[in-house]
C-alpha cells in the first residue's frame, strides 16, 4: 500500500463519470472567469415563465450529472476543446431571490457583466428563457467587452418567438420568458437585422397575419418554412445574415420535436419540430462564426424519461456549443 500513487490513481479515474465531484463534461470547477476561454454556467432559474411547471432551475445539476460520461474528443472537428482553449466549470449563477423573476434578471445580468470583464465567453444551462435577456445585456451592446461594443447577431432556435411588445407583463414579469427577444433589440443589444429565429411553429393565442413578418426586422424561417427549403439553405442563409458580426445563440428545447426532448416547458405536440441530427447538421454549417457565447433553456428534469433523454439531447448540444467556439478560438 505504500507504493500507491494516489495521484495517479485520480487521474485514472478521470474518465468514470461515476467517479468524483459532478462538473459540466467532469472539467475543472473554478470560480473565477479570469482564468477560462469558455465558462460552463448554470442558470437555475425558473420564475420567468410563470404559465408552465417551475423546475427548469434543475436542469443545471441534471445535465452536469449526464455529462459525466460523454467523450470529450469532437470527431467531425478533430479536436479536443479541453486541449485546444481553457474550459471551465464556474457554477451556478447566485440567485438569493429566485421567486421573483424582474430582480433575478437584474442578477443574472450583474453576474455575467463579471465575464465580460474577463473575457470569457459563457455556454449556459437555464433555467427558464427569461435568462436570455441579462446575458445578452450583460455582453453585447455599448460597453461590452465581448462584442467590443457592438450588437451582437442572434440565433434562436424555438417553437416559440418570445417577443411580445404588445404585453407589459407576463403574469406579473416585464423581463420575462415571453419578452427578452424584444427588450433587447429595443435597448440596443442585439441587432435584429443580422438576427435568425428558427423553428417556431404550433398555434398561437391569436392568429396571425403573416407567421413569417417580425415588426423588430428578425428573419424568420418558421419550422414549415425549414421543412421546405432544407438544411443547406437554412445555414446560408444564416452565414449571409449574420456576415462577420459577432453570434449569439440561444436554443429552447422545445424546437425540438416532443420524441426527442419530452422533458420541456410549453411543448408543441401534433406539429412536426426540429430533430437533433438536423439542429447537429446546422451547428455544423456554423463553424468558423464569431459566436460570442450559447445558453440552452427551458428544460423541466422532472418531466424527462427514465433514460434522460432530453438530459443527454441537452447535454450534447451544449458539447456542440463548446466544441464551436474553441474551435473558432483555436482559428484566430
Amino acid at each position: 500500500m505504500d507504493e500507491f500513487d494516489i495521484e495517479r490513481a485520480k487521474k485514472e479515474m478521470q474518465p468514470w463519470n461515476w467517479w468524483g465531484i459532478p462538473t459540466f463534461f467532469k472539467c475543472p470547477w473554478d470560480e473565477d472567469p479570469a482564468n477560462c476561454d469558455i465558462a460552463l454556467v448554470g442558470v437555475p432559474h425558473s420564475s420567468g415563465n410563470g404559465s408552465t411547471e417551475r423546475d427548469q432551475h434543475l436542469a443545471p445539476r441534471a445535465i452536469r450529472n449526464t455529462s459525466g460520461w460523454y467523450r470529450r474528443a469532437h470527431q467531425h472537428y478533430g479536436i479536443v476543446p479541453w486541449d485546444i482553449a481553457r474550459i471551465n466549470d464556474l457554477g451556478d449563477a447566485p440567485l438569493p431571490e429566485a421567486m421573483v423573476n424582474d430582480i433575478s434578471v437584474e442578477h443574472i445580468e450583474a453576474y455575467f457583466k463579471t465575464l465580460d470583464a474577463a473575457g470569457t465567453r459563457p455556454v449556459s444551462v437555464g433555467g427558464d428563457h427569461a435568462i436570455t435577456g441579462p446575458i445578452l445585456k450583460a455582453i453585447a451592446g455599448a460597453g461590452a467587452k465581448t462584442t467590443g461594443g457592438e450588437k451582437t447577431a442572434l440565433l434562436h432556435f424555438d417553437a416559440h418567438r418570445d417577443d411580445y411588445q404588445h404585453i407589459p407583463h407576463w403574469l406579473g414579469s416585464r423581463r420575462s420568458a415571453a419578452h427578452w427577444a424584444h427588450y433587447t433589440v429595443v435597448e440596443d443589444h442585439v441587432d435584429p437585422e443580422r438576427s435568425v429565429q428558427l423553428g417556431m411553429r404550433g398555434n398561437p393565442i391569436k392568429p396571425r397575419e403573416d407567421v413569417n413578418h417580425s415588426i423588430l426586422g428578425y428573419k424568420l424561417i418558421t419550422a414549415d418554412d425549414f421543412f421546405s427549403i432544407g438544411i443547406e439553405k437554412t445555414v446560408q442563409i444564416i452565414r449571409d445574415r449574420v456576415g462577420y458580426a459577432p453570434l449569439y445563440i440561444t436554443f429552447d428545447l422545445d424546437v425540438l420535436d416532443p420524441t426527442e426532448a419530452p422533458a420541456v416547458a410549453n411543448l408543441e405536440p401534433l406539429h412536426r419540430g426540429l430533430r437533433a441530427w438536423e439542429c447537429l447538421q446546422i451547428f455544423h454549417g456554423l463553424r468558423g462564426m464569431n459566436i460570442i457565447g450559447a445558453d440552452i433553456v427551458c428544460m423541466i428534469p422532472t418531466k424527462d424519461t427514465a433514460a434522460n433523454i432530453t438530459s443527454m439531447t441537452a447535454m450534447a448540444i451544449m458539447f456542440e456549443f463548446i466544441a464551436l467556439i474553441a474551435d473558432y478560438l483555436n482559428s484566430r
